[in-house]
């Protein structure tokens, strides 16, 4: 039984990385290169055109970077897989890649053995991660859940980044002003910090006050 041949194309705007890429995959007898192109755009455009079974995008590329071709891709041509072949390793990089879509992510310092076997395997429908980039995502999940403030010290919290004291703080939530420091104690406690205005910064970066334009600096 003969083994099941791939039609893909490849995407990157670096000329000799593309040609290099398409060269070394020429020999493969399972893989059919059908279209190559330096753009996500044309990426897209390909697609259309060729229907294949695989995408090999660059993350990085002018007109429509990799992620955005791999959006539009997977939106519209849902039997395309997307195989996303860079040099980036990064938590956002990562993160936006598999939003879109991509069903791989694999790093360009891979041998070529393991790129034809995740060219099979993201052709077939299956995750493929760099050994790298799935440790990356093993320890993001592994990461403690950021702290939950109550309302009352979300709202004690909002009111320092407003400049309030304490004193004042209490006015406005018709609280006294002890009650204000139990309050900030437990938030420091919760966001690991020890002054007001750290507290405030790790909030905002968990996501757990709403910006009004404070200054923190």
């Amino acid at each position: 039984m003969s083994e099941v041949r791939h039609r893909i194309i490849v995407a990157d705007d670096h000329t000799v990385m593309r040609a290099g890429l398409v060269a070394l995959l020429a020999d493969e007898p399972s893989i059919d290169v059908v279209g190559d192109c330096g753009d996500g755009r044309a990426a897209v455009g390909l697609v259309a055109q060729l229907r294949p079974d695989l995408a090999v995008l660059d993350l990085r590329m002018p007109v429509l970077g990799g992620v955005g071709a791999t959006a539009e891709i997977t939106a519209a041509h849902p039997g395309t897989r997307v195989l996303i072949l860079t040099t980036y390793d990064t938590d956002a990089e990562i993160e936006r890649a598999v939003e879109a879509g991509a069903t791989g992510y694999l790093l360009k310092d891979a041998s070529r053995e393991q790129l034809v076997a995740a060219i099979h395997a993201a052709a077939r429908g299956e995750t493929v991660l760099a050994p790298r980039v799935a440790q990356r995502l093993v320890a993001r999940m592994r990461r403690p859940a950021p702290a939950a403030l109550t309302p009352r010290e979300a709202a004690v919290l909002t009111a320092v980044a407003d400049g309030l004291s304490n004193a004042e703080i209490g006015a406005r939530l018709h609280i006294a002003e002890a009650t204000v420091k139990t309050h900030l104690l437990r938030v420091f406690a919760k966001l690991e910090v020890s002054d007001r205005t750290r507290a405030v910064v790790v909030a905002l970066e968990q996501g757990l006050l709403r910006s009004h334009g404070w200054n923190t600096e």
